[in-house]
This record gives structure tokens, sequence and C-alpha cells, in this order.
């Protein structure tokens, strides 16, 4: 049976007014995202998949990636691609056999996709009772995924069914961190909320670093491209603290650019001071219902209370623009306290939000003897 879509590149345009209101909009997937990673040897396009009167339905940003000595290319859909993925008028193969088609014609091998679906649920007092059952009774190498979920979306586990059966291949991941994007994400939801009810829903030691980094003079700004270098300062410290790799300066200095470009407040960094110096910094970015906390840092001294008034501030600004969620963006899922990441969850579950999972990274062969080379070579590096 002919699929009653069609795909077609859209202008640049056209493809903003799609996803400015389509409900999974994500910053991933919005023009300024490509704009960014074209800096950085990726090409892009924006696709729209048009139903038979000719009205945009669905949408997306495909980055693609040439490889190396050869007329070929990856091609990768962050977050996306934004479509209905609980159609009853089309089916999963009608959004996708086309796209298949087109990225074929565009000398793709191989596609990656990890979907704005969110699998399961676990509320911050789920985690924090397991975690003191499993201490309690001397349990060791437990993860979020032992404890049951406050949540499962059957619906989105049809979802993965119908990719597998389509053959689509999940990326399965030891943690959250594993993949490009993180799967397991840390979300507070704002909605029809008082921000007094969301103060109180946190833990009354987060209300009391709170109350105490106020106390005691730390103030909180959002600064400008002009003093994103201490932002970058505080990042690499961190990250040599932790023996990790940092971004160079540049990337920021392009991401405040590009996004900024698009939409004056699309990104902005926080600083927290006391005293003129800085404990605490983040990069939020924002689209129309939604925050993320994209990349912090602290001063490795200690567990100081600036960090919780820096996010409080910014969950206000949220707040106050009338946004639904705050996403504090990956966590890991291991519950042991000598995880090299434990600390990061534990922080951010004091704020009473949820642990989400989503539906993973999955890969398809557009050319399958060519995605089955190339995976055995990455494989052997």
């Amino acid at each position: 049976m002919k699929s009653l879509l069609k795909l077609v590149v859209v202008d640049r345009n056209s493809y903003m007014n799609f996803v400015e209101n389509h409900p999974l909009r994500n910053f991933l997937q919005y023009p300024s995202w490509s704009d960014l990673k074209s800096e950085w040897k990726w090409s892009s396009e924006f696709l729209g998949w048009m139903n038979k009167e000719g009205k945009m339905v669905g949408g997306t940003n495909v980055l693609y990636r040439k490889v190396p000595g050869l007329n070929k290319f990856l091609a990768y859909i962050p977050r996306g691609p934004l479509i209905d993925w609980f159609s009853t008028e089309y089916s999963l193969k009608d959004w996708f056999h086309i796209l298949f088609r087109h990225l074929k014609q565009r000398n793709v091998f191989s596609v990656k996709i990890d979907p704005p679906l969110v699998r399961k649920k676990w509320s911050s007092d789920s985690i924090t009772n397991g975690m003191l059952q499993f201490q309690t009774h001397g349990l060791k190498n437990k993860k979020i995924t032992d404890l049951p979920p406050n949540q499962v979306f059957r619906e989105v586990e049809f979802i993965q069914q119908e990719l597998s059966e389509m053959g689509w291949r999940q990326k399965i991941a030891q943690d959250s961190f594993d993949t490009v994007q993180p799967n397991f994400v840390y979300r507070l939801d704002l909605a029809n909320k008082g921000l007094d009810q969301i103060f109180a829903s946190f833990h009354p030691i987060w209300q009391k670093k709170i109350n105490q980094a106020e106390w005691e003079g730390v103030e909180v700004s959002v600064g400008s491209l002009q003093d994103i270098h201490e932002f970058h300062a505080l990042l690499a410290q961190e990250a040599k603290h932790d023996q990790k790799e940092s971004r160079d300066i540049a990337y920021f200095q392009k991401m405040v650019e590009k996004l900024s470009k698009e939409d004056p407040g699309r990104i902005r960094i926080y600083y927290a001071r006391q005293n003129d110096q800085l404990l605490s910094a983040s990069l939020a970015v924002r689209v129309s219902g939604q925050v993320w906390d994209l990349y912090s840092a602290q001063l490795r001294k200690t567990d100081h209370a600036a960090s919780y008034l820096l996010r409080w501030k910014m969950i206000q600004d949220a707040h106050s623009k009338g946004d639904h969620t705050f996403d504090f963006r990956g966590v890991s899922i291991w519950l042991d306290e000598k995880h090299h990441q434990f600390e990061l969850l534990k922080f951010r579950v004091g704020f009473n939000g949820d642990v989400c999972e989503l539906i993973g990274e999955w890969d398809y062969p557009v050319i399958p003897m060519l995605h089955w080379a190339f995976d055995m070579y990455m494989k052997k590096r």
C-alpha cells in the first residue's frame, strides 16, 4: 500500500514554525543546534512529512557526518524525529520507510535516532526509600532499574517493539552516559504549581541549603559572552579534579553565539558568587515550555550551598516564563555511594523530581553491508 505521507526538504522558516509548535520539541531539534554542529564538520537539512493535503505533520533536523575517504555518510537525528509516534492514521513504517529512501539517496549507510519518548519514571521518594532499603539489608551493586517504577508507559514499550520488528537495532548500554545523549534524565515538573508549592516539595536539607546560601550573601546572576571564560575555567577545573576531559572554550563561545542568534533567550549562563568568588555556574538552554541544565560546575571544596541556590534561581526563572519542565539532564543509574556519578544523582534527587528512562539509541542499517563493516571497524578501535 502506498504511503499517504510524502517526505520533502523544507526551508528553515517552515521547519522552525513546525518545531515551535510540536509537543516533543527540544533544543537538539532546533535549527540553531545544527548551526552549532556545522562548526564541527556536521552538515544538516530539515525534513518535513507532508500529508495528502500538503500540511506538514512531522519534521526533523538530520545531522550528517561524512566518512573519511568515502562518499558515504552517517546520519544522526538527536532526540527526534518529531512525528506523531502514536498516530492512528499512520504506522511507523509510513513515517520511516520514506525516510530510509531519502537517506539512501543522500548516500547514508547508517542512521541513529534517540527518540524523545519516556518509557518509565521513578519518583525521588521511591529512589530514596529504595536506597535506604538496600543499605539496611547490605545489598550492593544496585541500580535504579532494580526498583519498581512509579509509572510505565506501555504505549512507548509498543513503539520499541515496532522499531525492533522494522529492523532498528537498539544500543544496550550499561549506564545512562554510555550513549550520545543520556538515557536516564532527571526532570522536575513545574506545571500547575506555585513556587511555594515547588519549594515546599524539596527535601528539608535542600530547603535549608538554599536559605543558608541567601543568609551567607551568595548572589546569583546571569552572565554574557564576555565573561564565559569564568564559566569555562570553573568547568575545566572540575574536569581536571575528576580526571575527565572538558570541551574547549571555543565550543561554548560558538554555542552562545549560534543559539542566541536564533533567540536571545535560548541560552543563559548563571553564576553564583560570594564575596566576588565564583562558587558555582551553569549553562541553561530553553525552548518554550522547557529548560535544560546543560553544563554545570562548582568549586570543588565542599558541598557548597551556592549550587542549591543557583538551581533554585534557575527554576524560578523557568516558572516565571510559564515553562512546564526543568530538566537537570543525565543521571547515572547506579545507587552505589562509591560510584563516581552517585553524588550527582543524590544532589538532583533532593529537588523532588523524577528519573525518566527514555527509549534509548536505535540504529538502522540503510545499507546493511556498509553498516556492518563500519560497526566492526568501530568495535576494533
